[in-house]
């Protein structure tokens, strides 16, 4: 059981869950209790906690009440499906989505995923300015994608990593 206790005058700089040991029917549960800490926090960092399609709803959720507060996301070793991306990539869209560190090494985006994720960055190009996808299933559609994005005078992110599983 999980019990957050969080005034309407806390703010928290980091929210960190590493690691946790569930179901993915417990992990989305924890993300939706733990949904008003996370819209309020300006870095989550949410390595390998079983963060499924329905959690990233929960966190595209919390990008879409706070969007200028939220400024990193650390999902690194999460199984996101197409879908789940979407949804993220749809809130990078938002012109008010101030996010500028995105971690997603490791999460299975493929080539898909990768589309969604470009699209968004065209959309709004201001603020991410490092987004990780190293270790991903990448294929040549989405590695071309990456490239023109680094090519593109309109995104110039100090950093984009995506390298490809071998």
């Amino acid at each position: 059981m999980v019990y957050v206790l969080l005034t309407s005058e806390q703010k928290m700089d980091e929210f960190n869950l590493k690691q946790f040991v569930g179901t993915q029917n417990t992990a989305h549960e924890v993300l939706q209790k733990l949904l008003p800490v996370i819209k309020e926090s300006r870095s989550v960092q949410l390595r390998d906690c079983g963060v499924t399609d329905e959690g990233c709803a929960a966190l595209a959720s919390a990008l879409r009440s706070n969007p200028s507060h939220l400024r990193e996301m650390d999902l690194t070793g999460n199984e996101m499906g197409v879908s789940g991306l979407n949804l993220l990539s749809d809130e990078l869209k938002d012109l008010h989505c101030r996010l500028e560190k995105l971690q997603l090494r490791d999460c299975g985006v493929t080539d898909e995923g990768c589309a969604a994720l470009a699209s968004a960055l065209r959309s709004n190009p201001s603020h991410l300015r490092y987004l990780d996808l190293s270790g991903n299933k990448l294929g040549a559609s989405g590695v071309k994608l990456l490239s023109d994005l680094k090519d593109d005078p309109h995104y110039k992110p100090e950093m984009l990593d995506f390298k490809m599983l071998v």
